[in-house]
Formats: C-alpha cells, structure tokens, sequence
C-alpha cells in the first residue's frame, strides 16, 4: 500500500490545505507591520493549523487509500456482475482468436460445451480472424445466423499500451499480450424478420399475353369460341387466385397481374404449370393455345418495374412464347417454352420491316452486312440477299467474312470474278474499319445473330451510326442497344427465308440474279437440314419464290457434297456415340484434319437424328482452344433451354454453345450433369 503513489486530481485535492498555509503566512506577516500583538496571536494559530494539517496529510494517507481500494473493488465486484448478468452477449478474446473471457449470456447462447479458451471459431464459425479490426479507431462487423435467429457481431480492437507494467507482465504470462478484442453480440432477429416481411409484401408486376388467340380461335364457330375464350380466362383468373393476385383483362389477348413477392417462390417451384393448363385447353386439332407472361421484380419504383415486365414479355414473345420470363436488374430467368411457336401466315409484319429496311438502307451513304462468328452458309445468303437490295439502291455495300470454313467455301467462289460483283465484296472486320471511316453515314445489317458478342466484328457495332438487325434465333438476355430496326422472327426456318420475304416486298425494281437465288436458298437447305427441320408454310413459299428467280437445285447439291475426310470423321464419331439417359445421343467429334470442324459437327447432330429413339443429340468439337457443342432435336427436348445454361441458345430444335478452358470429357460431363439436373426438376421426362 505505502509504495502506490496517489496521482492526479486527487492528489492536487489532498495538498490543497498545504499550499492554503503559505497565503496563511503571507498575510500573518502583513498583520505584523500592522500591530505586533495581533502578529503574535495570529502565528500561534498558523502553526495550529500546519500541524493538523501536515499530521491529516501523513496520517489520514493510507486510511484513504485504504478506502479507495475498498470502493474500486466494490466497484469493479459490481461492474462484473452487472456484465456477467447483461443480456448482451460479451466475450474478450485474445489476439490468437481465444476466449479470455465472456459473460454469462454469450456462453450460454453460442459456447454451452465448449472447454475453456476455446476459439472463437468453435462457437461463431463465422467470426474468423478476417473481421478483427487492426486499428482501436475502427470496429470490425459481421452478419450471421443460427437456426432461425439472425445476429451482428461489432469486434472492438483494445490496446493495453497505456496498462502499468506489472498489468502487462500478467498479461503476458496468460498469452494474451498487448492487445486484446471485445466482442458485442446483437440480436437483429425481429429487424431481419421484418425487413424480409417488406420484402416479400413487395408487389410484383406482370403482363400475360395469350401467343395465338386469334389464329387458335380462328377455326371455331363462334358459339364455342366464347365458351374456349371464357374457359381460358378462368383458368387464368383461377390460378392467380391461388397467390392472391389482382387480375385485370387489358384487351381480349392481354392481362396485366399485380402480387406480392413472396409468391413468386411458389410460382417458381411448380414451374408456372399455368403455361400447360392453357397448352392443354382443346381448341381444334392441331391446335392449341399458349400465353407468355413477362414479370418485372426488384425495382426501387413499381414504374421500373413495369418497365421491366415490359421488357420480359417482348423478350418471351421474340423467344416464341409459351414462357415466362422474369427480369430483374441483374438477372432474366426463363421458364417453360416447351412448345414450337406456330408460323404466322400474315405477311403485314414483314411488309412494313421491308419498308423500313428499305427506308434505311436508302437514307446511308455505305452499308455493311455482317453475321455471326465463323458464318454459315444461312449468315453469307441472307446477306448476298442484303447486298441485292443495296446495289440495287446504288449504295456501296461490303460483306464482312474473317474467316472462310470449308462449307461456306464454294458458296463465296461463285462471287469471286464475277463482274456483276466489286471483287472487294467480302471483307475482314480489319478492312471494314477502313470503308466506315468515322462512321458517318454508315448502316450495319447483322444477320442471322441477335447477340453482339456473337457477331464477326462486334468492335463495329460502336463505329456506325444506324444499326439493323434481322435474325431468326431465339432471344436470350443479351441485345443490341437501340437498333434502328429489329426484325427477328424465331418461328422462321432461316435467315435466308426472311431476307426472301423482304425481296419481295423492298421494290419491284430489285430482281435476284440466278447466283444469288443459290445463295438464299443454300442457307434455307442447310438450316432446315434438307427441309426435315423447321421448315413451315412460309418456307416453301419462299423457296417457290427463289426457284422462279433462277435458283437451281442440282447447281446447290453439287456445291455442298461432303469430301471423303469429313465423311471418315462423321463415321467415327457415330462409332464414339454414347447414348446417355437412354435418350440422349452425345458424341466427341475429333475434326482436326477438316477445315471446318463445328460444321462438320453440326452435320453429325442432324445425322444421329434419324436413329430410333434418340430424342436429342450433342456433338463436341475441339477448335481454336474451345469446345464447341452442336446440339440438335426433334421436338421431344427444348435443347435451347439446355445450351443457355451452358451461355449459348439457338432455336427448340437446333441451338449451341462454347466451353471455354477446359476439355472434351469434362464438357461431355457437363452436358450430363444438366441433362441429369434438369430430369430431377421437372423441366424433362
């Protein structure tokens, strides 16, 4: 006790009567020059009082003392208890992560069991040296649960650099150093709970469209046509019912449908049975009506969210309909589209985008055609299709082709020397720069693709100023920023059979050379695999049209046999074939020796078709450091779902997709992994 020293304001406190003894003196000594007896009495009592005052300071020090150590252990008895007893849960811990200490709550809320000095980790597994904060200015702070409670842990740094040295010894001999963490456990159940209740009481917009209902309805006699119409829209109202939605009819095809967020999960889970409801409603034969529903979720606004709906039915309906797509900021999820669209047969549409190709093409200075990334022969038809238009308007026109595969091959060297054609017809993308110059003026067709990342020269997409886009795939997430003119149609068989319908309505003055005519209908001969895939009424209707221009059908046959190399390739990859799922023919494709290999490719999916009980076929080719799939059906599998989990799409029936980094066996266990994940939700049989 004598060795501690008093320190501070208490210690200024206890000399206080010290130093009021030296003004005592002073103004003893005054009182002197004023009269001596009072002088005198005045130093007796001066000296009375340094006496009591000297003997209070020694005598009453240790006593004093003596009960401030009485109170600061009350005190410090007090405070532990009170800690021991919060409901807050507290545990210090030492630099290594290990418990020194922890209250009552903490230990039995997160540490019942565990031996003393555990780490921390045994009782907060997410509590990991990562979240302690290396500054005592900053706190560190994380989120977790346990069963179905919900907590913040805030990690306070406490440094003992200001501790005496006997304190900072003691520290040391337990492990715990110069630094030790406190650890505050809040319990943010009830928040989250209600955070998660506003969320999910969110109201989701969504546009129901009915695909078909005019040509489905078209056939039946009026009578039962308002009853198929009622039946219908009670199936529709019937289910929303069932997630408490409001439903309103905007026109007699249209619905717009308002609920909370928390159903959307449900509507997820039973993979909006809705769509096979309405499929399974039996109009006539042959017939049967679909609807497509966009749904627009997680905007700040409900008009964002309206836009997004928006946004997700024009893209279910480019998709085909008989879907649902549902949008969100970050993310589009598709459902359904199980069923092939069903081909318009009015031509209104395509006479009004005949009109404003035209209108486009005639207001530019240059015009560029370009397809997608190692073209077929669909991409370079419909765009020497293009080009017809073009030269006829007098327009300079290039063709963008950087790279030539085997089949595209004999089409291009029916252009080459021939006089009615620039011999700088078909560029590379590195070439184009030059003839768009700064763009001005500049109109770029892109055929046969809807992606900009898929395009032979996406780069030029930024450098022109108005920008056209016709295609026949289906629709994924990803599109062209504000086309001048989008014409894409997913019910059409080819690029080449849309681009043959734009002839005839562009002008009277267009007329195709016989050349060209073997181009467009080339591309409709190699997308339809020989008119046994896709083709419709329209197809043939054009195919009618480019036979009357000149195209001839024994000319097309020779230019595309196959050499006895590709032949030995498809022969052994046949032999490779696995049959997987006993449905599922997937097969590697060794085409090195072939100048175009995924051609080759392509070819042996259609081939495997034709085997009995085959229901979907995946060809894997190795080329330039990727793995390209082909993937082809007949209508038993939507083999366009199964490509854009793998980031590729296409059309039901014909699609693909490209692996990058890794290798034939573990693409092909790629594809089995979907297939088998796919089979145990639902989406195939």
């Amino acid at each position: 006790m004598t060795n501690n020293k008093i320190k501070g304001t208490l210690r200024s406190y206890l000399r206080w009567p010290l130093l009021l003894a030296v003004l005592l003196i002073i103004m003893n000594i005054q009182i002197y020059f004023v009269n001596l007896k009072a002088g005198i009495i005045m130093s007796i009592y001066v000296v009375v009082y340094l006496i009591i005052a000297v003997l209070l300071f020694y005598f009453k020090r240790s006593a004093l003392l003596h009960d401030l150590v009485d109170y600061s252990m009350r005190f410090h008895v007090t405070v532990n208890k009170v800690a021991g007893d919060l409901e807050l849960p507290i545990a210090i811990l030492g630099p290594d992560g290990r418990c020194i200490w922890e209250n009552r709550k903490f230990h039995s809320t997160f540490a019942a069991g565990l031996k003393k000095k555990y780490a921390i980790t045994d009782a907060i597994s997410a509590l990991t040296n990562d979240y302690f904060p290396e500054t005592a200015e900053k706190n560190g702070e994380v989120h977790f649960n346990r069963n179905d409670s919900f907590y913040k842990a805030v990690i306070q740094r406490v440094e003992l650099e200001d501790a005496p040295e006997r304190m900072k010894e003691n520290a040391g001999e337990i492990g715990i150093g110069d630094i030790l963490y406190a650890v505050f456990i809040y319990d943010e159940t009830e928040i989250v709970h209600y955070i998660r209740e506003n969320y999910d009481q969110r109201l989701d917009i969504a546009l129901l469209y009915i695909d078909n209902y005019e040509e489905s309805l078209a056939m039946v006699d009026d009578v039962r046509r308002a009853l198929l119409a009622a039946l219908i829209d009670r199936k529709i109202n019937k289910y929303m019912l069932r997630i408490d939605a409001v439903t309103r009819k905007l026109e007699k095809d249209k619905y717009i449908v308002l609920f909370q967020h928390k159903y959307l999960s449900q509507l997820q889970a039973d993979k909006f049975s809705l769509l096979d409801e309405v499929r399974n409603v039996n109009v006539a034969e042959d017939k049967s009506v679909t609807i497509s529903m966009g749904i627009g979720i997680q905007a700040d606004t409900f008009r964002k969210r309206q836009e997004y709906a928006r946004s997700a039915i024009d893209l279910a309906l480019a998709r085909g309909g008989d879907q649902v797509v549902v949008k969100s900021k970050d993310n589009i999820l598709y459902y359904g589209g199980k069923s092939i669209q069903q081909e318009k047969n009015t031509r209104v549409k395509t006479r009004v985008k005949a009109h404003a190709l035209r209108e486009s093409i005639e207001a530019a200075d240059k015009v560029v055609i370009m397809g997608h990334k190692l073209p077929d022969v669909d991409a370079i038809g419909s765009a020497i299709g293009i080009n017809r238009i073009a030269q006829t308007l007098g327009k300079p026109t290039r063709i963008i082709v950087n790279e030539v595969t085997s089949s595209l091959a004999p089409l291009l060297g029916l252009f080459k020397g021939n006089k009615d054609y620039p011999e700088n017809l078909f560029i590379t993308g590195e070439e184009a720069k030059e003839f768009i110059g700064n763009g001005t003026g500049v109109l770029l067709i892109v055929v046969d693709v809807n992606r900009p990342s898929y395009t032979d020269a996406p780069e030029l997409l930024k450098l022109v100023s108005t920008l056209v886009v016709i295609d026949h795939h289906r629709q994924t997430g990803e599109s062209f920023d504000n086309p001048a003119l989008s014409y894409i149609e997913s019910f059409a068989s080819s690029s080449c059979e849309m681009v043959a319908e734009i002839l005839q309505y562009a002008g009277e003055e267009i007329r195709l050379k016989a050349v060209e005519a073997d181009a467009l209908y080339s591309g409709i001969m190699v997308d339809t695999n020989n008119f046994m895939n896709k083709p419709g009424v329209r197809t043939f209707e054009a195919v009618a049209y480019l036979r009357r221009s000149g195209a001839d059908i024994l000319r097309i046959r020779k230019m595309f046999r196959s050499d006895i190399a590709e032949y030995k390739v498809r022969a052994e990859a046949i032999q490779n074939m696995e049959i997987f799922m006993n449905s599922y023919a997937i097969a590697p494709c060794n085409a090195d020796n072939c100048i175009s290999p995924t051609i080759v490719g392509a070819k042996i999916a259609d081939d495997l078709l034709d085997i009995n009980g085959i229901k979907a076929t995946f060809i894997l080719t190795a080329y330039e450091g990727k793995i390209y799939i082909s993937a082809r059906s007949i209508d038993e599998l939507n083999v366009q779902v199964v490509m854009e989990k793998l980031g590729g799409g296409g059309h039901i029936s014909s699609a693909g997709a490209q692996l990058a980094d890794c290798s034939l066996e573990e693409a092909t266990n790629i594809v089995k992994e979907i297939l088998q994940k796919m089979k145990e939700e639902g989406d195939i049989e």
